[in-house]
């Protein structure tokens, strides 16, 4: 299946920091609550909902609107952090600079539609040289204006100037597969684990799943 522009998505596609949002949440989770995080709320409350959420679960819903602004800036300052302490693991997925580089050779339009704020997206560009290939301004990223991730993919689309029909999304999670589907994409690639591959493939729209990139260093 031919595709004419592509949309990645960032955390967990691009550069696999799912441990740095948990250490980062488990500090969070210390302060307000003076305990860590159990794999059980991880997996049922915590992963692929907004921070104000998550905060608010930490609180009973008692969290002001200056709290939810503060802890959520906390737990993003702890995430960068620990994406700087982790020296070994602070780079993007094997093979993606290659993929970007021959994309940008073939004149195939692309870009990042992420749920990250704008201080982290500033954070991705400085630290991996993202304007190497995307100008910072075509990125697109949770400012507060977008419904969902549907309206984001929608948005990324508008940007490449390419019809959703002819798009091909990189994702990595459940909701961003279903969010990809239901924005009209029908050319899903998923990056994975190696024993969830059959499950992914099942999902609506998903064409290929894979671990990486390292594909791109043969293009």
């Amino acid at each position: 299946m031919k595709y004419q522009g592509i949309i990645f998505d960032f955390n967990g596609t691009l550069f696999f920091d799912n441990d740095k949002h948990v250490k980062a949440w488990n500090e969070i989770s210390k302060i307000l609550r003076g305990k860590e995080i159990t794999l059980e709320e991880l997996h049922t409350k915590l992963n692929g909902t907004p921070n104000i959420q998550n905060i608010l679960y930490f609180t009973d819903g008692k969290a002001t609107k200056e709290e939810l602004e503060k802890y959520s800036q906390k737990k993003e300052e702890y995430y960068r952090q620990f994406c700087k302490e982790d020296t070994e693991k602070f780079h993007l997925v094997d093979g993606v600079c290659e993929f970007f580089d021959h994309l940008k050779e073939k004149d195939i339009p692309f870009t990042i539609a992420s749920a990250s704020i704008k201080e982290n997206i500033d954070f991705f560009i400085e630290s991996f040289g993202l304007d190497r290939w995307i100008k910072p301004e075509d990125i697109v990223y949770d400012d507060g204006t977008y419904e969902n991730k549907i309206a984001m993919f929608h948005k990324a689309a508008d940007v490449i100037g390419i019809d959703m029909k002819d798009i091909r999304i990189y994702e990595d999670s459940n909701s961003g597969i279903r969010n990809a589907y239901d924005a009209g994409c029908e050319q899903i690639v998923v990056i994975c684990d190696k024993e969830n591959e059959e499950e992914f493939l099942k999902r609506p729209g998903v064409i290929e799943v894979m671990q990486d990139f390292s594909f791109a260093k043969e293009l």
